[in-house]
């Protein structure tokens, strides 16, 4: 019993969203391979959208193939504060205020039945946006390791905000729009490349108020991890880790790049592979919004007439809900019928495998992280058309920073003959042969990381230490403590 005590134990929580889930899915299987006993944790309604997308899902538990391969990962699951029914996506603001008022309570009373687990848990890996990780670590005397899933660049503007308002870039009636060059870490940014909650006008939405929180209780972490590369974003990290360890491990794939054996998707996979191997090398246009954020039927109009104007193949992953789970008829009239056997239109699929096809050269993106880092694995440039949060932001990486991209729209409003123009640049010409040639090299960089002495397996190896130290440490002091005071109570 004694040995097992040793082995550490760390207790998983992704923030409650599909682009959070898949890397603390692929990090939970890293750590298991690392010889970490792993509790992951998902809140019902994620479970139960996951097991009606993908039903062939062995019982409650999308870790049972994992686990046939030696991997001690156990799963849990916890209710979020409102019914299975509840529609979290037309409903955001009471989705927030549930995560942000009731969630900690029913993960206190998870943790609180499972620490005592052989062996016992030592580690909590919570995603940063969570506002009670500092309590419940605290309480039950765990390793805090905050888990970024963003590039540093987003996380260090959250985590100086107190300087963004100091200056007037933020929550002042009339917001600066000069330059921001005072940001530890950041050479310059713009206003405009701020994320969509630091552009805002009305600072007290429930999402305010949780951003708020959330970057104060990361102050207390032992140790954040980010899914970035330290060449990528070196002097942020280095301006971070001066404050508190924070290492970059990204980018934080599934072995191999290939579909996950872990369950992780909301939605029914449509299979595009048959429809792709008939199309030319390199000469169909993938395009897909992600899995949370909305955009307007204007907006889709006008992407749509575009397509037909630009003559490209394609495939659009069209959520039901893209536009809002009331209105489910949004494309123009007859445009099925015009695109004939050059577009394919899905409501999801396994991304992973389609921008892996020889047959895409470019992707329309809503500049999800996780979009992002899978485009430049599989050398596939970008068309940039952020629509919330941190995205607005991973588009100054992608197309001011690293030259990998473009944007979608110059001006305010979406035309179809931008949109036209913008993917024919991308996808052949002397535009898109300079983004080849960059994302080539962007590539490199990630591939260089991922070695056995790259910088990100350098920085895992480093934070496991750091995180078996501090275990170490606390047990020491417990022991201690107990030795010394009969009333102590370790829970």
């Amino acid at each position: 019993m004694e040995g097992s005590h040793q082995k550490p134990h760390a207790i998983m929580i992704p923030y409650p969203l599909q682009g959070h889930v898949i890397p603390f899915v692929h990090l939970a299987m890293k750590l298991a391979l690392k010889g970490f006993t792993i509790t992951f944790v998902n809140t019902q309604s994620i479970h139960h959208q996951i097991s009606k997308a993908q039903p062939h899902i062995t019982g409650e538990d999308i870790f049972a193939e994992a686990r046939k391969s030696g991997l001690d990962i156990r799963y849990e699951t916890v209710g979020d504060g409102l019914p299975l029914g509840f529609d979290r996506s037309l409903n955001h603001d009471q989705f927030m205020e549930c995560i942000l008022h009731v969630f900690s309570a029913h993960v206190d009373e998870l943790v609180g039945k499972t620490v005592l687990s052989d062996p016992p848990i030592t580690c909590l890996i919570a995603d940063t946006f969570y506002v009670w990780p500092s309590m419940i670590a605290k309480k039950y005397n765990l390793v805090n390791v905050s888990f970024w899933t963003e590039p540093a660049l987003v996380l260090t503007l959250y985590y100086h905000l107190g300087l963004l308002r100091k200056h007037g870039h933020f929550a002042s009636n009339d917001n600066r729009e000069d330059t921001i060059d005072y940001i530890p870490g950041v050479r310059a940014i713009e206003p405009r490349d701020l994320m969509s909650y630091l552009q805002a006008t009305d600072t007290l939405t429930v999402v305010h108020r949780i951003i708020y929180k959330a970057f104060e209780d990361v102050k207390k972490a032992d140790i954040i991890v980010c899914n970035t590369v330290q060449e990528l974003e070196s002097k942020t990290i280095s301006a971070l880790h001066q404050k508190q360890p924070t290492y970059a491990i990204g980018p934080i794939f599934p072995t191999g790049f290939t579909k996950s054996i872990v369950a992780t998707s909301m939605w029914s996979e449509s299979d595009c592979t048959q429809w792709l191997n008939t199309k030319s090398h390199g000469s169909v246009l993938y395009i897909s919004f992600g899995s949370y954020a909305h955009t307007s039927k204007h907006d889709i109009v006008e992407i749509a007439n575009g397509l037909l104007f630009s003559g490209v193949n394609f495939i659009w992953v069209l959520r039901p809900d893209i536009v809002s789970s009331d209105e489910t008829d949004f494309l123009p009239i007859g445009f099925e019928d015009n695109i004939k056997d050059r577009g394919l239109i899905v409501p999801w699929c396994c991304q992973i495998m389609v921008i892996s096809h020889p047959a895409i050269g470019g992707f329309l993106t809503h500049c999800g992280w996780n979009s992002i880092l899978e485009s430049i694995w599989c050398n596939v440039p970008l068309i940039c058309f952020p629509l919330l949060t941190d995205q607005f932001t991973n588009r100054k990486l992608v197309v001011d920073d690293w030259r990998i991209g473009l944007n979608l729209c110059d001006k305010k409003s979406i035309t179809r003959q931008e949109v036209a123009e913008k993917i024919n640049h991308l996808m052949k010409g002397k535009i898109s042969d300079e983004l080849r040639n960059e994302i080539k090299k962007v590539r490199k960089t990630l591939e260089n990381a991922m070695e056995t002495d790259g910088s990100s397996e350098r920085n895992f190896n480093q934070f496991i230490k750091d995180v078996k130290d501090t275990i170490q440490k606390r047990r020491g002091i417990a022991t201690w403590k107990l030795d010394n005071s009969s009333s102590f109570n370790l829970v």
